[in-house]
């Protein structure tokens, strides 16, 4: 279940001996402490979060006449839940990111990706139901009886019928990532009309044989790096996932060595730039920063024993387009699993690409070939009902 990144990488690991910092540690010492920035004389200037989320802001600020930037609040599934809509021309088609964990928004840390995406497409990152700046709009009591995957599919359904209204859009673009691979999948086999094609990033397919798989990965590295504290910590958990129920402490130690053999970020022992950028957001007060955790773990209590039961192996058979963003080094969430399923699918259309340096982060490890491909696979789909801006002109000499 290490496929729901934030919750146990940035809640758990503090408590077992993670080798990085926890997400409340990192946004406490990003509100509290100064951030040196040299000056025009010899000393340093010192500079607030505050400050430095303010330039960033600044330098994203859409200005394009027909563009849109907006952070607005919706009444979805009886409760508010908060929405980031941003593009630099409202006549391209939208995307509406679905964001993993369950709980991991990825609203605060968009902005280190996402601004080249606005040129092609109206973006949509949606705070989900118990998670980031909807779970602090709301009391875990009005979020409660819809935190189920039936009942977060349905809140997905009505962001996406708003989008379509509102911005008069006959289709949109769905993509998923890791955990939101769940809702993504479902959404769109139940109203494939409503969409020029589903992307999966991260494709979750089967959470008990992801959990197998990406546990031999961990244990398997712990014992080629002759790491006796990893290789008796995975030991320990043995047969795993196994039979007995499945905890914050079992998943979060698999987890843990999965990602510090770069199962999650190819290359990299933590997670802790997501973190760091997180503290940074433009997007996100300090409120918003302190409820990430607070929903990551409220969400775990309602979802956390049904996302075992997860299997997506037979929904294989879908009424729009599919394609799948597959990291090559991804363990927290198979890539051999995803690789399998897309070869079962049936579908209008379907591709699947396969990033060489990346694991679960694909977005962030290889930006730009992720922006290159969403151009050329995803894009085509929308421009065949004009459902895109005009190209750009070139002039020759």
């Amino acid at each position: 279940m290490s496929m729901f990144r934030t919750a146990f990488l940035l809640l758990a690991m503090a408590a077992l001996g993670a080798p990085w910092r926890d997400a409340s540690a990192v946004q406490a010492t990003a509100a509290s402490s100064a951030a040196p920035v040299a000056s025009s004389g010899a000393a340093a200037e010192m500079i607030s979060r505050a400050e430095v989320s303010r330039i960033i802001g600044n330098t994203r600020r859409i200005v394009s006449p027909n563009g849109v930037d907006e952070r607005i609040k919706l009444r979805i599934g009886g409760i508010d839940q908060w929405l980031s809509i941003r593009g630099r021309d409202r006549r391209n088609p939208i995307l509406l990111f679905l964001h993993g964990g369950p709980a991991a928004v990825t609203m605060p840390a968009s902005y280190t990706f996402q601004s080249p995406w606005e040129d092609f497409f109206t973006v949509v990152q949606w705070d989900q139901r118990g998670a980031g700046k909807t779970y602090a709009a709301n009391t875990e009591q009005q979020m409660s009886p819809g935190m189920t995957i039936e009942g977060m599919t349905d809140d997905a359904a009505q962001v996406v019928q708003y989008l379509r209204q509102h911005y008069g859009k006959r289709k949109i673009f769905l993509l998923g990532h890791s955990w939101g691979t769940v809702l993504g999948t479902r959404l769109a086999r139940q109203h494939p009309d409503w969409f020029h094609a589903y992307i999966g990033v991260g494709q979750v397919v089967n959470v008990r044989r992801n959990e197998e798989i990406g546990f031999a990965f961990a244990l398997r590295a712990a014992k080629a790096d002759h790491n006796p504290q990893a290789v008796r910590e995975l030991e320990a958990l043995m047969p795993y996932p196994g039979t007995v129920p499945m905890t914050l402490q079992r998943i979060g130690t698999r987890s843990k060595w999965e990602t510090y053999y770069g199962g999650l970020t190819h290359g990299r022992k933590d997670f802790s730039y997501e973190a760091d950028a997180e503290g940074l957001s433009p997007d996100y007060d300090q409120a918003g920063l302190d409820a990430i955790g607070k929903g990551s773990v409220y969400t775990l209590n309602h979802l956390l024993q049904p996302l075992l039961d997860v299997d997506l192996d037979d929904m294989t058979d879908f009424g729009c387009p599919v394609i799948l963003f597959v990291g090559q080094h991804d363990y927290t969430t198979s890539h051999e699993l995803a690789e399998q399923w897309f070869g079962r699918i049936h579908a209008p259309s379907k591709h699947m690409v396969l990033f060489a340096d990346s694991a679960h982060m694909v977005m962030q490890e290889q930006p730009g070939r992720f922006l290159m491909h969403l151009v050329t696979d995803a894009l085509p789909l929308a421009q065949k009902l004009g459902d895109a801006a005009p190209a750009e002109v070139t002039r020759g000499d």
